[in-house]
């Protein structure tokens, strides 16, 4: 899996946005300007987290399988293996979806 090969440093955060469904639910393709962009993701690595001042270690807010709400704007492209990844700081995520 191209996501174990890297893992993210400090307080980022390894994402793979989920994609739009491109069918109706009765099996209509939908053409590209109805398909709506979605700002969701699945984590699949996460740092260890950033230091205080002090050097005491916070960890991320988030771990590994959780759904989470992107920004519309941010986040690093990563490709690898022929799939777009995002690293995004763990403060930029506006928060974990749940299920």
């Amino acid at each position: 899996m191209a996501a174990r090969r890297l893992i993210p440093l400090l307080d980022r955060v390894l994402i793979e946005r989920i994609i739009a469904p491109t069918k109706s639910a009765g099996g209509v393709l939908l053409p590209e300007s109805a398909v709506t962009k979605v700002n969701e993701g699945v984590v699949l690595a996460v740092g260890p987290g950033r230091r205080t001042k002090d050097g005491d270690l916070l960890p991320p807010s988030v771990k590994e399988g959780d759904k989470v709400l992107l920004p519309e704007y941010g986040g690093s492209l990563v490709k690898l293996n022929d799939k777009e990844l995002f690293l995004y700081r763990d403060d930029e995520l506006l928060g974990i979806l749940a299920d």
